[in-house]
């Protein structure tokens, strides 16, 4: 009896030492978190608290992945998390990723945290070449991506080399050019600097809108064969079902969209489809392992599901989405445009400053070089003034020679002159003394002429240094008065420092203001039709760029299709159009007959 009592208590405390948590480490694509869960949980139960931890209220398009033996699987909601096929140490690691994709992300994804986690898968997927991008629209990619992580452009921040540590372009492209990074640079920025204006969620819901029309985008492949032994390859998305040449994956050769198709099951290796006619007979083929064909129900199911929900109206829950994601993109609408106010009205402050600076300066210059003038003016004056005053010295000691000489005349004529030979010397010296006396008479006259010009000189220079003087004391005056008097508002003191925060942050969103945001939608839609065409002539521009770099040698199987689709016009929407025109039973004959 006491042994048996002992063993109970024994298993009871060991009973009581099991662990009732354990540690899981769940990966985003920019982030990692753990969580302790209890053993007893559930799928649904991890999934929730990690899409409450991130916010996220879009979660039919996400799961938990993990891998078994190089298969992925994904967690099932109403299983238990231990129960899975998972690796038992801790932490138990898990990828939170997008497992079924939307027909059109712009109208279907809602959330921001939803856009930047697709942004993010989408964008490693095609850097890891899993989804196919020919090298044009790879530039056009990096330049959003760009745009996302930086901001606007500004050529003195954003030099030459900043994009020098970024992976920004798939390696294939790279190869397949004789070109630098500093050469991929330069076409990237050229790009991105066409985008400014854009925030970050805008910038990635662009990269979405162009990655969504690749045709690997959003595609999961597996191995087949139909009931002929044909090997063939299965494309899962949220189109339908589509039969891929294993050399081909970018174009289809058959295709089933989800409205044609009733049910879809398996049976070991087997798989089943019925064709939602049921006068059509059922196709059947077969995977290569029993994990691939769970894997290949989950997505049918979940794509399906999704397919048919997009073609109903919105449930309340995503109503209710759309409204907040409206108001909200209508509040920071309204507040890019009120800070996009306040940086012109500092750049137009900063403008006038720096006009009000340069006219400053203009004016100080003006100062300068009128002060330079008045000193040569009166330079000048006092030369002259010198000057005249020497020459009437000199045409008085003119006149009084003269005098001196007339006087000489006079007492030579009054003297007598006793012989001829004195008369005739006397004569000979009253002619010379005449002609002295006229010579010294014009030469008095033509200095006096010259006085009177030095005199007016002297004046007009005068008048000179008194309009110099007049024209500094106005540019004295100007500069004393023109910021006052500009007709501008005047600037505070501490301009440099002119601050952005003006007014609340609080919005009231009236019907004028949906109103006016409604025009400007409509304003955009056709401003985006423009674009797109501008777009795709700039694509073409760039394909024409860098063709005569291009080394023929090193492209891929999927560069030659993707160059003959594009010869034939071929795009992946209208292949798959194409291939439903013909009748589902046509098609599931010739999938039998592959």
């Amino acid at each position: 009896m006491a042994g048996a009592i002992a063993s109970r208590m024994s298993f009871s405390s060991l009973k009581r030492k099991q662990p009732k948590t354990f540690t899981v480490r769940i990966m985003t694509m920019d982030a990692e978190m753990e969580f302790s869960c209890e053993v007893k949980w559930k799928g649904k139960d991890l999934f929730d608290l990690v899409c409450r931890t991130l916010g996220l209220r879009e979660t039919w398009f996400f799961g938990l992945q993990y891998t078994i033996k190089d298969t992925v699987a994904w967690l099932k909601m109403d299983k238990k998390v231990l129960d899975h096929d998972v690796p038992t140490e801790e932490p138990v690691t898990f990828h939170f990723l997008a497992k079924f994709y939307p027909e059109n992300a712009e109208e279907e994804l809602v959330q921001e945290i939803t856009q930047h986690l697709f942004f993010l898968q989408v964008k490693k997927q095609i850097l890891d070449e899993k989804i196919y991008c020919p090298p044009e629209a790879s530039v056009l990619l990096a330049s959003y991506a760009v745009q996302a992580k930086y901001g606007d452009y500004d050529p003195t921040v954003h030099q030459r080399g900043f994009l020098a540590q970024e992976e920004l372009l798939p390696k294939r492209v790279i190869n397949l050019y004789q070109m630098t990074p500093e050469m991929w640079e330069e076409r990237i920025t050229a790009w991105y600097a066409e985008h400014r204006g854009r925030a970050r969620d805008e910038a990635e819901m662009e990269y979405l809108k162009i990655a969504q029309d690749l045709e690997m985008y959003g595609v999961n492949y597996f191995a087949i064969r139909n009931k002929k032994g044909t090997e063939l390859l299965l494309g899962v998305d949220a189109l339908g079902l589509h039969i891929y040449d294993p050399e081909n994956r970018l174009t289809p050769k058959i295709s089933f969209p989800w409205n044609e198709i009733r049910n879809i099951s398996y049976s070991d290796k087997e798989f089943t489809i019925k064709p939602l006619d049921k006068k059509i007979d059922v196709f059947k083929f077969n995977s290569s392992k029993l994990r691939v064909n769970k894997l290949i129900l989950q997505l049918c199911i979940g794509n399906h599901d999704l397919f048919m929900r997009r073609r109903k109206a919105d449930s309340l829950e995503v109503q209710q989405m759309k409204a907040q994601a409206r108001e909200e993109k209508a509040r920071k609408q309204m507040e890019r445009q009120r800070l996009a106010r306040e940086k012109q009205m500092r750049e137009e402050a900063e403008r006038t400053r720096d006009e009000l600076e340069r006219r400053l300066l203009q004016l100080k210059e003006e100062a300068t070089m009128a002060n330079e003038a008045l000193m040569r003016s009166e330079e000048t004056a006092d030369l002259l003034a010198e000057k005249a005053q020497i020459t009437e010295e000199e045409a008085k000691l003119l006149a009084q020679k003269a005098a001196e000489a007339e006087q000489e005349m006079q007492r030579i004529k009054a003297t007598a002159i006793r012989t001829e030979e004195e008369k005739r010397l006397m004569e000979q010296k009253v002619v010379e003394a005449e002609m002295l006396a006229l010579k010294m008479a014009e030469e008095s006259e033509r200095r006096a002429k010259e006085a009177d010009q030095l005199k007016q000189d002297l004046q007009e220079a005068r008048e000179s240094e008194r309009r110099a003087k007049q024209k500094l004391l106005e540019i004295t005056s100007k500069s004393s008065y023109t910021p006052m008097n500009s007709g501008m508002t005047a600037l505070p003191a501490d301009l440099p420092s002119f601050s952005l925060i003006s007014e609340s942050l609080s919005f009231d969103f009236k019907d004028t203001d949906m109103k006016r945001l409604s025009m400007e939608i409509e304003k955009e839609k056709v401003e985006y039709m423009e674009k797109s065409k501008h777009l795709q002539e700039q694509l073409n521009e760039l394909k024409t760029e860098i063709e005569a770099l291009k080394l023929k040698e090193r492209e891929t199987a999927l560069d030659i299709l993707h160059n003959e689709n594009a010869d034939r016009g071929n795009s992946k929407h209208n292949t798959i159009k194409k291939l439903t025109l013909q009748s589902t039973k046509s098609r599931v004959a010739f999938f039998e007959e592959l």
